[in-house]
């Protein structure tokens, strides 16, 4: 008999920023889509990960905390099914995502890797970094703090100081690219794939997006966009997914931001049923083997 009973586990509200209501939105229209198509979806927050004793054997989840992430690695390595895995998860934190993306060759900005108890001015100076980002390496973006935009090696001292004092030990350096700045979702195995131009939708988490200023709609190939995503997802090993990438005045694209499960807020409604067929997809490959 098929499983008809999983569990969903939504995304604690500190890594919501500025999209609590948007990713609470996602979530509660697949549960409900799910539970049209006959299932049962037992909802859950994030802490019950690690206070509860969850039974199901199929997860589906917008994890991002530490610990849940590995408890969500547990159940993967005792044989449930996790959609999104937590090891795709946790590839996606910033360190472990740049290096993954670079080293599978996907078009991504020159990027450094450097501790924050260290003066990188040397550094970012050898490797011609001047205007530049630098990113809190070990984690997701929580805080507007934890990207910044620098315009100056000089001004990047500063920022290492302020990661260092809050424990952040790593940080990811990445080159500021010039062109049109995208945003895009998907969902791996499916045709669903959402793009647009976040300076015509006033669409932000921290308002960063407006360094790029506004679009210019320079020309693109957006099935080599989609093919991108794709293979990036793969790589990473996501399957509900969102990110950024940078379109230069020649049309060459460049992947400089990949999430797990985003918020899908421009197109939340035509992306539920293709997010909920890949978790039914799971379901269905797993109780027929």
């Amino acid at each position: 008999m098929k499983e008809r009973t999983i569990a969903g586990i939504r995304r604690g509200n500190l890594f919501s920023p500025n999209h609590i209501g948007n990713d609470a939105a996602i979530f509660s229209l697949t549960a409900d889509y799910l539970r049209g198509k006959g299932y049962t979806v037992n909802e859950y927050i994030e802490s019950d990960l690690l206070t509860r004793d969850l039974r199901e054997s199929f997860l589906f989840n917008m994890v991002r905390d530490r610990q849940s992430i590995r408890r969500l690695q547990q159940f993967e390595d005792m044989g449930r099914v996790v959609v999104n895995s937590g090891y795709g998860i946790e590839n996606c934190t910033r360190e472990k995502m740049t290096r993954l993306l670079l080293s599978h060759a996907i078009p991504h900005p020159r990027s450094l890797f450097l501790p924050t108890g260290e003066d990188p001015v040397a550094a970012l100076e050898e490797a011609g970094l001047y205007n530049c980002w630098v990113k809190r390496g070990d984690f997701h973006a929580i805080h507007r703090e934890d990207v910044t935009y620098v315009r100056h090696p000089d001004e990047a001292k500063g920022i290492l100081k302020e990661f260092a004092m809050r424990g952040i030990e790593m940080v990811v350096v990445n080159e500021h690219l010039v062109g049109d700045l995208v945003k895009f979702y998907g969902v791996a195995e499916t045709d669903f794939f959402y793009w647009f131009y976040p300076s015509d939708m006033q669409h932000s988490k921290f308002g960063l997006e407006q360094i790029n200023g506004t679009a210019q709609g320079f020309p693109f190939d957006a099935a080599r966009l989609y093919a991108l995503s794709n293979e990036a997802a793969k790589v990473l090993n996501i399957r509900i997914y969102g990110g950024d990438c940078i379109v230069s005045e020649d049309g060459s694209l460049r992947l400089i931001d990949f999430n797990d499960w985003p918020s899908f807020a421009p197109c939340r409604n035509e992306a539920v049923p293709y997010i909920a067929r890949i978790i039914m997809n799971f379901l269905n490959h797993e109780t027929l083997e």
